[in-house]
């Protein structure tokens, strides 16, 4: 497995601007409460690829975002609508 770095202090920066509570980037990540924790506190945290790709996926930015390699931009901060429903279920 590939491991790959990030900084913390932007996965919690771009997480309060996008007003998504650490236990809500926990389950959309697959990982508890508590991991979310530890990862958001390390300053620059180790971390599985695959869970960088969750991570950005949930917070809608490029994983090259949370790893540093692509600055923050103004849209990285602001608060994404919920995504439509598009096959029918919700009404």
């Amino acid at each position: 497995m590939t491991e790959v770095q990030i900084d913390a202090g932007r996965l919690k920066t771009i997480r309060k601007a996008r007003k998504i509570g650490r236990p809500k980037l926990a389950k959309l990540s697959g990982i508890t409460e508590r991991q979310m924790g530890r990862i958001e506190t390390a300053g620059n945290a180790v971390l599985d690829a695959s869970l960088v790709i969750r991570l950005s996926d949930a917070l809608q930015v490029p994983p090259q975002t949370l790893t540093g390699e692509f600055q923050m931009v103004a849209e990285d901060l602001e608060q994404v609508q919920a995504p439509k429903c598009t096959s029918g279920c919700c009404g």
